[in-house]
Protein backbone atom coordinates (compact mmCIF):
# COMPACT_ATOMS: atom_id res chain seq x y z
CA UNK A 1 0.00 0.00 0.00
CA UNK A 2 2.76 2.44 1.12
CA UNK A 3 4.43 1.58 -2.52
CA UNK A 4 1.25 2.58 -4.34
CA UNK A 5 0.66 5.68 -2.20
CA UNK A 6 4.47 7.09 -3.15
CA UNK A 7 4.03 5.87 -7.01
CA UNK A 8 1.11 7.59 -6.77
CA UNK A 9 2.52 11.11 -5.43
CA UNK A 10 5.59 10.87 -7.51
CA UNK A 11 3.35 10.39 -10.78
CA UNK A 12 1.36 13.67 -9.79
CA UNK A 13 4.78 15.96 -9.48
CA UNK A 14 5.89 14.50 -12.49
CA UNK A 15 3.25 15.39 -14.37
CA UNK A 16 2.55 18.68 -12.70
CA UNK A 17 6.37 19.78 -13.28
CA UNK A 18 5.88 18.51 -17.10
CA UNK A 19 2.38 20.90 -17.51
CA UNK A 20 4.08 23.80 -15.91
CA UNK A 21 7.10 23.65 -18.09
CA UNK A 22 5.11 23.07 -21.31
CA UNK A 23 2.28 26.14 -19.97
CA UNK A 24 5.75 28.50 -19.42
CA UNK A 25 6.97 27.33 -22.91
CA UNK A 26 4.03 28.61 -24.99
CA UNK A 27 3.30 31.58 -22.80
CA UNK A 28 6.60 33.23 -23.07
CA UNK A 29 6.65 33.44 -27.12
CA UNK A 30 8.15 36.71 -27.93
CA UNK A 31 7.55 38.72 -30.74
CA UNK A 32 11.15 38.25 -32.48
CA UNK A 33 10.20 39.95 -36.45
CA UNK A 34 8.20 42.70 -37.59
CA UNK A 35 7.78 44.76 -40.48
CA UNK A 36 8.87 48.21 -41.17
CA UNK A 37 5.99 50.44 -42.68
CA UNK A 38 5.38 52.82 -45.48
CA UNK A 39 6.01 55.96 -42.64
CA UNK A 40 8.43 54.30 -41.07
CA UNK A 41 12.16 56.35 -41.54
CA UNK A 42 15.40 54.22 -41.62
CA UNK A 43 18.67 55.96 -39.86
CA UNK A 44 20.54 55.46 -43.02
CA UNK A 45 18.22 57.72 -44.15
CA UNK A 46 19.00 60.26 -41.52
CA UNK A 47 22.93 60.08 -41.44
CA UNK A 48 24.44 63.19 -42.97
CA UNK A 49 21.00 64.37 -43.96
CA UNK A 50 21.32 68.66 -43.98
CA UNK A 51 19.02 70.30 -41.58
CA UNK A 52 16.96 73.26 -42.56
CA UNK A 53 14.88 76.52 -41.25
CA UNK A 54 11.81 77.41 -43.01
CA UNK A 55 14.16 79.93 -44.74
CA UNK A 56 15.89 77.46 -46.53
CA UNK A 57 19.22 77.97 -44.56
CA UNK A 58 21.23 74.91 -44.02
CA UNK A 59 21.86 75.07 -40.30
CA UNK A 60 23.42 71.72 -39.79
CA UNK A 61 23.99 68.16 -40.24
CA UNK A 62 22.38 65.18 -38.54
CA UNK A 63 25.42 63.14 -37.14
CA UNK A 64 23.68 60.36 -35.08
CA UNK A 65 20.39 58.64 -33.80
CA UNK A 66 19.84 58.79 -29.64
CA UNK A 67 17.81 55.78 -29.04
CA UNK A 68 16.82 55.30 -25.09
CA UNK A 69 14.38 51.98 -24.32
CA UNK A 70 13.86 51.25 -27.82
CA UNK A 71 12.62 54.59 -28.77
CA UNK A 72 14.49 57.34 -30.92
CA UNK A 73 15.20 59.70 -27.69
CA UNK A 74 17.29 62.64 -30.17
CA UNK A 75 19.06 63.39 -32.90
CA UNK A 76 22.56 64.34 -32.87
CA UNK A 77 22.79 67.48 -34.94
CA UNK A 78 26.26 69.34 -35.85
CA UNK A 79 26.52 73.34 -36.31
CA UNK A 80 29.59 75.18 -37.34
CA UNK A 81 33.02 73.64 -38.05
CA UNK A 82 34.83 73.13 -41.80
CA UNK A 83 35.52 69.43 -43.18
CA UNK A 84 34.64 67.61 -39.41
CA UNK A 85 37.09 70.42 -37.34
CA UNK A 86 35.38 72.45 -34.94
CA UNK A 87 32.12 70.93 -34.82
CA UNK A 88 29.12 71.76 -32.32
CA UNK A 89 27.24 69.23 -31.85
CA UNK A 90 23.68 69.15 -30.21
CA UNK A 91 21.25 66.59 -29.28
CA UNK A 92 17.48 68.47 -30.14
CA UNK A 93 14.59 66.18 -29.54
CA UNK A 94 12.64 64.81 -32.65
CA UNK A 95 9.50 66.24 -32.21
CA UNK A 96 11.81 69.69 -33.38
CA UNK A 97 12.94 68.29 -36.91
CA UNK A 98 10.46 67.17 -39.26
CA UNK A 99 11.87 64.55 -41.66
CA UNK A 100 10.33 64.05 -44.96
CA UNK A 101 10.12 62.19 -47.80
CA UNK A 102 9.33 63.61 -51.20
CA UNK A 103 7.99 60.85 -53.82
CA UNK A 104 8.61 62.84 -56.98
CA UNK A 105 12.01 63.53 -56.18
CA UNK A 106 12.81 60.40 -54.05
CA UNK A 107 15.37 62.43 -51.54
CA UNK A 108 14.80 62.94 -47.99
CA UNK A 109 14.79 66.78 -46.38
CA UNK A 110 14.68 67.99 -42.58
CA UNK A 111 13.65 71.02 -41.41
CA UNK A 112 14.01 72.97 -37.99
CA UNK A 113 12.85 75.82 -37.04
CA UNK A 114 16.12 77.21 -35.26
CA UNK A 115 19.26 78.91 -37.05
CA UNK A 116 22.90 78.38 -37.10
CA UNK A 117 23.97 80.36 -34.11
CA UNK A 118 21.01 79.19 -31.65
CA UNK A 119 22.35 75.57 -32.73
CA UNK A 120 25.56 76.96 -31.48
CA UNK A 121 24.59 78.41 -28.52
CA UNK A 122 22.60 75.31 -27.59
CA UNK A 123 24.14 72.54 -24.51
CA UNK A 124 27.06 70.63 -26.39
CA UNK A 125 27.41 67.02 -26.88
CA UNK A 126 30.67 65.50 -26.82
CA UNK A 127 31.47 62.28 -28.64
CA UNK A 128 33.64 61.16 -25.34
CA UNK A 129 33.14 57.79 -22.75
CA UNK A 130 30.75 55.35 -23.65
CA UNK A 131 29.77 57.86 -27.14
CA UNK A 132 33.46 57.87 -27.90
CA UNK A 133 33.94 57.07 -31.79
Amino acid sequence: MRNAVIAILSATVLSTSAYAQTATSTTAVKEVYVAAKPTDVLSSNLIGLNVQNSAKDKIGEIKDVVMSNGQVAGYIVSAGGFLGMGEHYVIVSPNAVKVNYNENDKKWSAMMETTKDALKAAPQFKYEGRWSK
